[in-house]
């Protein structure tokens, strides 16, 4: 069983925002497969997906402790479904990466991001997969950045990226996660 986690921050005021790309490409992947993440638990939004174009059950989880707490929500969960570290797939944002860009790795540190190190930090491993979704640089102060939504080119490029990334998730859990690195990674 793989577990792919979309990370963001639940509420309205939050939705639509560059720290929320985990959640965005979630929402556009469970729409690929027709489901909806509505399962209450584990501190989380989570949905089971047994389909027949998939080679094993997927959960997909939407943590919603907040993003600096994410771990609270993905541990717990990968405990009880007894899903090790090598099925796991993080997907979130990423200011070091140019926007409309993905980067997908097959593990690696935190960076800033403390959504990931909270992941971490509950794992003890950073031998996860993760899709970075790139929002760029901020153009102004760091944390008003990233929880604003963004605008014209800036929303054309995040809409790109939400679907590279959705697709990298699709061929990952098709053919694999190499194959999917070397052809979105390219």
């Amino acid at each position: 069983m793989k577990l792919i986690v979309g990370l963001g921050n639940p509420g309205k005021q939050y939705e639509k925002t560059r720290h929320n790309m985990g959640f965005l490409v979630l929402d556009a992947l469970a729409e690929l497969l027709r489901v909806d993440v509505d399962k209450e638990g584990f501190k989380g939004l989570y949905a089971i997906v047994k389909n027949e174009a998939l080679p094993e059950p997927v959960i997909l989880l939407k943590p919603q402790t907040f993003m600096n707490l994410s771990g609270e929500s993905v541990q717990p969960l990968m405990a009880y479904y007894k899903i090790s570290p090598e099925d796991l797939i993080v997907v979130y944002d990423d200011m070091a990466i140019p926007e409309g860009k993905v980067r997908l790795r097959p593990f690696g540190s935190s960076g800033s991001h403390n959504g990931m190190k909270s992941i971490i930090s509950r794992l003890g491993t950073d031998r996860f997969k993760r899709i970075r979704v790139g929002i760029g640089e901020p153009t102004y102060g760091g944390a008003d950045y990233v929880l604003s939504a963004p605008k014209g080119e800036s929303l054309a490029l995040a809409e790109q990226a939400i679907s590279t990334a959705t697709e990298a998730l699709k061929d990952a859990l098709i053919h694999g996660w190499d194959h999917a690195m070397n052809h979105y990674n390219g």
